[in-house]
């Protein structure tokens, strides 16, 4: 996540109207919905500290899955932890040995790194990287609780970070004893070794490039030939995509909205050139650009869904799909289990007050301790476990609000938080675990010569071939996109991904899901993995659903998309957004903020009379970026929806920078991102 600070000139930007603020569809509510005045109190039993217009309530949550209710000094913006208490893992040394000789295997393995990295030999950064990792794995092989200190003491030796960051990155509580896990398991001279040191900078490894995939033997049946499209029922139902919610309980009302690094609206914030208690930006009740979610605004959105869509309990809708991201944005030690496990209970139990419906969801990489880490099974020495908490947790919460069965939660307890279940229209989700084509997971940075370490995309086939056996539609969620710009996504899973898509598609995935990015994008995935780009090769499309939480410097926003009851198709997708810029002007005895229609997908982006009864499939979206190609002026109304007219990022007018937007929404992969110009 980058930190971006507002100006006077971006706030102003980011009051534009929204495209296609007037609907045909008689199913759907006013095209504006202003939250009523105050807090909807009942939605918690009870609190520790009362919402008031002045500050942000602390409800006192009973977890019945765990059995507990959570301390108010956990979520107490008072009370932040400095120190992450939870467990931590490290790999069994290979050898038993003395304090004494630990203490000069690290000072030998520390001079020989420092000697390494400042000879002069004429061997690039990549190599001296990787000969110092070879260094460090016999320290994590035989003391492997003394490396995390060395990692400090080489960070602030070579001033990588500053030492404060140092500190922060490397301590075993934080990514210390999982960088040692890595640096253990990993061919430090190998591809392993390439990606690590990637993993610190480009001008350290340049990334590797994707691994041909030998796809000889990975499908347990060939694609079948002569397919016929399923043909649609006529009959259209509502469904919720809802992502990133990133519930803030240590938002502080009147905290400095425009800080200049960390997280804003939180005690001690600050803008450079500002002393405390003076402001730049006070924060206001319902949220700002460069903070997370607080309670006010979570409620505000959740309420403000049934008056938008049309639905209610009488009218409810079909299902609800969620793409992940439940805690906010703090630093790792601020964070723990248990902060995790609150917001997961305190998200999803509004969740189940507020929409109508089931709701199928994923994690993200921020809905784990430390956060963005999943490890495989599959690792040795037992640490394939030291997750399984938090599968358990969310698993036993899915389970208790009757959004999934006893064997899809179990699914979910032994595939890292991901399930395959079947709704009560007949369509199969199949959710995954994205941390493990993430590149922030650090635990995917051993074994990379697998694109499938963890078993996942394993399942996700296993389960598409059932579902094509018995001819069911299925929709895929995860969190973190396979593609886009290639930025978040290792490239030879996410190939392995593409390939899976092309072999199941689009006689069986109908559609995928993200999140993620916070921002409202698409993609599209291409036959004979994009081989060939053309709107006769585009199989099926990737939607990366816009965020709830306004960080960094987004709208607040939610979808809903009108499917086919047969085809599972989406034929019609909305978009609501609230101006985050609005909300210092709003008065709470008054009202709350106002959510309102932003666009219609078929309204904004059909330029080229795409008939009325054919779905928005891989073919639509295809046909959308040549006619951008035709017409710059479509890249500019996608560059300002993708910000939820926030502004963010500014215009998108050179040709260069859309041509970069096109290539990337046709990118389903790292691969095919990446080999785009860059914006």
């Amino acid at each position: 996540m980058h930190q971006y600070r507002l100006t006077a000139a971006a706030v102003a930007c980011c009051t534009g109207s929204a495209y296609s603020q007037s609907s045909n569809d008689p199913g759907l509510g006013p095209t504006a919905y202003t939250v009523p005045a105050g807090f909807p109190t009942s939605v918690f039993s009870s609190y520790y500290i009362p919402p008031a217009a002045t500050q942000q309530p602390q409800p006192a949550l009973y977890d019945p899955v765990l059995g507990i209710t959570y301390p108010l000094n956990l979520t107490n913006p008072d009370t932040i932890p400095t120190v992450d208490d939870d467990p931590v893992f490290y790999p069994q040394p290979r050898v038993n040995v003395s304090n004494e000789t630990a203490a000069a295997l690290v000072d030998s393995a520390i001079a020989n790194i420092t000697a390494l990295v400042e000879a002069n030999n004429g061997d690039s950064n990549c190599t001296k990287c990787q000969s110092a990792l070879a260094i460090a794995k016999t320290v994590a092989e035989i003391t492997p609780t003394s490396v995390p200190d060395m990692m400090i003491t080489l960070c602030k030796t070579f001033q990588f970070k500053s030492n404060a960051s140092c500190e922060g990155s490397y301590t075993p509580t934080t990514y210390g004893a999982i960088w040692t896990q890595v640096i253990a398991f990993a061919d430090s001279e190998g591809l392993d070794g390439q990606y690590v040191c990637n993993s610190l900078g480009d001008d350290i490894c340049s990334q590797p490039t994707v691994t041909p995939l030998n796809t000889t033997g990975l499908f347990p049946k060939p694609k079948p030939e002569n397919l016929t499209a399923l043909p649609p029922s006529g009959e259209r139902v509502k469904v919720l995509h809802l992502s990133d919610f990133h519930i803030d309980p240590r938002y502080v009302v009147g905290a400095e909205a425009n800080c200049t690094s960390g997280l804003c609206c939180r005690p001690g914030a600050h803008a450079d050139g500002i002393s405390l208690p003076d402001l730049e930006l006070s924060a206001p009740l319902y949220g700002a650009y460069l903070c997370d979610t607080p309670y006010y605004l979570g409620l505000a959105v959740l309420q403000s869904i049934g008056p938008l869509t049309g639905t209610s309990t009488d009218n409810p809708l079909a299902f609800a799909i969620y793409t992940g991201d439940l805690v906010s944005h703090d630093g790792p030690s601020q964070l723990s289990r248990a902060y995790t496990e609150y917001a997961e209970y305190s998200v999803y139990s509004m969740f189940k007050r507020y929409i109508t419906g089931p709701v199928y969801a994923v994690l993200g990489n921020h809905d784990s301790n430390p956060q963005a880490i999943d490890a495989p099974h599959s690792e040795p020495d037992g640490l394939g476990q030291q997750l399984s908490w938090n599968y358990n947790h969310v698993a036993g919460l899915w389970q208790q609000n009757d959004w999934l069965n006893s064997s899809a939660a179990d699914d979910a307890r032994l595939h890292y938080g991901a399930y395959s279940t079947k709704t009560g229209l007949g369509l199969r989700i199949i959710t995954l675990n994205t941390d493990f084509w993430y590149k922030s997971n650090n635990l995917n940075y051993y074994n990379m010569t697998n694109p499938d370490v963890s078993g996942m995309q394993a399942f996700l086939i296993q389960e598409l071939q059932a579902a094509e056996d018995a001819g069911e539609r299925v929709w895929i969620m995860g969190h973190v996109p396979s593609g886009f710009d290639g930025v978040n996504t290792l490239p030879n899973p996410s190939d392995l991904f593409y390939q899976i898509v092309d072999r199941y598609s689009p006689h069986v995935i109908a559609n995928v899901f993200f999140g993620h990015t916070h921002r409202d994008e698409f993609m599209v995935y291409y036959a004979n993995n994009a081989s060939s780009i053309s709107a006769a090769d585009a199989i099926t499309t990737g939607w990366i659903g816009p965020s709830v939480t306004p960080l960094t410097s987004l709208n607040s926003g939610f979808r809903m998309y009108e499917v086919d009851t047969a085809t599972f198709d989406v034929y019609e997708a909305y978009t609501w957004y609230a101006d985050v810029s609005s909300f210092s002007a709003i008065d709470p005895s008054a009202s709350g903020p106002t959510y309102q229609l932003e666009y219609s997908s078929r309204e904004t982006y059909n330029a080229f009379d795409w008939p009325s009864d054919a779905p928005l499939n891989g073919t639509f979206w295809h046909l959308v970026t040549e006619a951008m190609e035709r017409n710059g002026s479509l890249v500019e109304r996608f560059n300002d929806l993708e910000s939820k007219l926030s502004g963010e990022g500014g215009a998108c007018t050179s040709a260069e920078c859309q041509r970069a937007k096109i290539c990337y929404l046709r990118s389903g992969s790292a691969a095919l991102g990446n080999s785009c110009p860059q914006d």
